[in-house]
């Protein structure tokens, strides 16, 4: 479980953009650097080199699911 007031200040590390929590896959998304970055044990590991990259739909998937919920 991500607490609620630690997501409220994480940014992405590369652009500094607000990220999107994915609760099912535990990931903080940033659609603007296009990457996943992994949650393990409840800690956001907020490291480049340990974010998946996003695929383009995944990335459109995101976009309108954080457009919902601004």
């Amino acid at each position: 479980m991500m607490d609620p007031d630690l997501l409220e200040i994480l940014v992405c590390p590369v652009t500094k953009t607000k990220l999107y929590y994915d609760k099912e896959k535990q990931e903080l998304i940033s659609t603007a650097a296009k990457l996943a970055y992994p949650i393990r044990d409840g800690i956001p590991v907020m490291l480049e080199d340990e974010a998946r990259p996003l695929t383009e739909e995944e990335v459109e998937t995101y976009r309108k699911l954080k457009g919902q919920h601004a």
